[in-house]
């Protein structure tokens, strides 16, 4: 039976730009079907948390734009679980508006908080590892995270350092946490063996997080805390867009998991991937026997190998000699990239955003 002080935040206010030209502002990539599966990921990920926690506690927290496309494509969801925010304010002003939401409701609640747009794999072990987690949070005001045993030096991926200091067998305490390091640091660190990706998955009761708010971004839990009797209420969406105008743009990495002396992570192999670039989702797509990944219906490859093609399922497209290149066609916007390139695709969107329309970002 699914424990009624489960609940998930799913995070869904990214415009996804290094998918870019797929994914735009008005549409990004959590509300496209990247994998070609017949599911968006955001479909994908709520799916997977309705495993969890009783359907009633899964919030989806977007841009206040994205609300009426959360609504169709999420059908069944709750008008109170689609929280809007009405400007970017990164992952810490995100998460305090979910959880102290939440508290407000169920002072009780233990939270997962996950992003909207993640590839898992391996389904049951993850629902497996964040059982684990759910349950060690709800005896115990941690801050618990999930880290991905590292398969390569990947230099696109934050570090988790943990010790062999355990909490409930399964848990490490976290010593240091390091954003993308640099290729010959990332390799010190795989040999090391004490180091995990990042997943940007957190898990803790609501109690613990706001205390961890109140101790290290008191100037927010001073906003959220206050605030706190117009939740799920009329005056909500009034309040909301009134603080969200005075918080930090900071993530809750930097403000508080980096900074915290109660954090640990829990290591997991369950087939992650974060979809960050088109590079990713190259390496878990299906792919032919010259190593290309295909989406379209009518594509021809001549001399062509280790590349990615995104392009219309009715249009024809012909590669001839080309080797380690993405290569994505919308209609509208054509890119041929190198993949070793690929970290330029966000400041390339920006460019041809304000050189040829809005419409174009």
């Amino acid at each position: 039976m699914i424990n009624k002080n489960f609940y998930a935040v799913i995070m869904a206010g990214g415009i996804g730009s290094r998918f870019w030209p797929v994914s735009r502002q008005h549409t990004p990539k959590q509300f496209i079907d990247i994998l070609g599966v017949g599911k968006t990921l955001i479909q994908l990920t709520y799916e997977r948390f309705t495993k969890i926690c009783p359907a009633e506690n899964v919030y989806i927290v977007t841009n206040e734009a994205y609300r009426d496309t959360v609504r169709r494509q999420i059908p069944g969801i709750g008008e109170d679980q689609i929280l809007c925010e009405p400007i970017m304010r990164n992952t810490a002003p995100c998460i305090a508006f979910a959880c102290y939401k939440i508290a407000r409701q169920n002072p009780d609640a233990v939270t997962v908080v996950a992003p909207s747009d993640h590839l898992i794999l391996k389904e049951d072990l993850f629902a497996d590892s964040i059982e684990k987690a759910l349950n060690t949070a709800s005896e115990a005001d941690v801050l618990l995270t999930l880290g991905i045993v590292p398969s390569r030096p990947d230099t696109g991926y934050g570090y988790v350092q943990y010790t062999e200091n355990k909490l409930n067998d399964y848990f490490h305490k976290v010593k240091t946490f390091t954003e993308k390091p640099n290729l010959e640091l990332a390799q010190t660190f795989i040999r090391s063996g004490d180091f995990l990706w990042n997943a940007g998955i957190f898990i803790w009761n609501v109690k613990a997080i706001i205390a961890a708010f109140q101790r290290f971004l008191p100037e927010m839990h001073e906003i959220f805390h206050e605030g706190a009797p117009y939740f799920n209420t009329t005056k909500e969406s009034h309040f909301i867009r009134t603080a969200y105008a005075q918080c930090t743009n900071i993530s809750i990495d930097y403000a508080i998991m980096e900074r915290a002396d109660n954090v640990y992570v829990m290591p997991g192999n369950f087939g992650w991937s974060d979809l960050g670039t088109w590079g990713s989702l190259h390496s878990v797509k299906e792919k032919d026997d010259r190593n290309n990944a295909v989406t379209g219906n009518h594509v021809k490859l001549y001399d062509t190998s280790d590349c990615i093609v995104h392009v219309p399922q009715k249009k024809v497209v012909i590669l001839q000699g080309m080797e380690n290149y993405i290569v994505v066609d919308t209609g509208d916007v054509l890119l041929i990239c190198k993949k070793s390139a690929e970290q330029q695709i966000k400041q390339i969107a920006a460019d041809v955003k304000q050189q040829e329309g809005d419409k174009f970002g």
